[in-house]
């Protein structure tokens, strides 16, 4: 069962964390290239911000953005901005996410993000944690994999594993951190091939953002897993 009142406590704390991290910059450092390919960092706080809108709309029952197009568009218009317009828009977007949040509602009802994609209301906050926590890692500002929080690195490891289960690009694999272990690609009576690794190594492998040469494959090579 989705806690979203937790989660969106820990949607907060994380937001706070970025927010702090990121007043330590200049415009010139949110000018510079982030961690992903042809966005700078103000490309990504931007981004973070329209995402808080756009799931207040999932949350209230609109469409999440009013098209790919229109995302885009709003994400490039807002990248060139000051920084100290930046985080105040961040915060706002974040306060209206959590007003959002904290009206009563049917956490169990379905609703519709992007592309068609649905999921039960309830783990609305946790997506927009995964957001914020990730894309602080990809502003390279000192913010790494290593500082997640234990429990948000456990579950999203849980959440991309399934996201990836019975991907027919993806052989039937074991992931396992020494500790605990996951399952993903496609359906097998026992899996191909055997991932090990610190479970930081294996969020950065699982969500694209390492190339996983710091972790071992028995049983084959070390699964290409298709671009979230």
């Amino acid at each position: 069962m989705m806690d979203h009142a937790r989660d969106l406590a820990s949607v907060h704390d994380a937001t706070e964390r970025l927010l702090t991290a990121a007043a330590e910059l200049d415009n010139a450092a949110v000018a510079e290239p982030s961690r992903l390919p042809g966005w700078s960092r103000g490309h990504v706080l931007a981004h973070l911000a329209r995402n808080a809108d756009a799931l207040v709309n999932v949350l209230q029952g609109r469409p999440m953005y009013a098209s790919a197009e229109a995302r885009d568009a709003d994400i490039e218009r807002d990248a060139p901005r000051p920084v100290d317009v930046q985080l105040a828009d961040l915060r706002a977007g974040e306060a209206r996410f959590q007003e959002a949040g904290a009206a009563p509602a049917d956490w169990s009802r379905t609703v519709e993000l992007r592309n068609g994609v649905t999921d039960s209301a309830a783990r609305v906050p946790f997506r927009r944690w995964v957001e914020v926590e990730l894309h602080h890692v990809d502003l390279g500002i000192g913010y790494e994999l290593e500082n997640l929080p234990a429990e948000f690195v456990e579950r999203e490891i849980d959440f991309l594993t399934e996201r990836f289960t019975r991907h027919p690009e993806v052989p039937p694999t074991r992931v396992t951190d020494g500790t605990r272990a996951w399952s993903t690609g496609r359906e097998a009576a026992e899996p191909e091939v055997t991932v090990r690794g610190p479970a930081p190594d294996l969020l950065g492998w699982l969500s694209g953002r390492r190339d996983g040469s710091s972790l071992t494959a028995e049983g084959g090579p070390l699964p290409t897993l298709p671009p979230l």
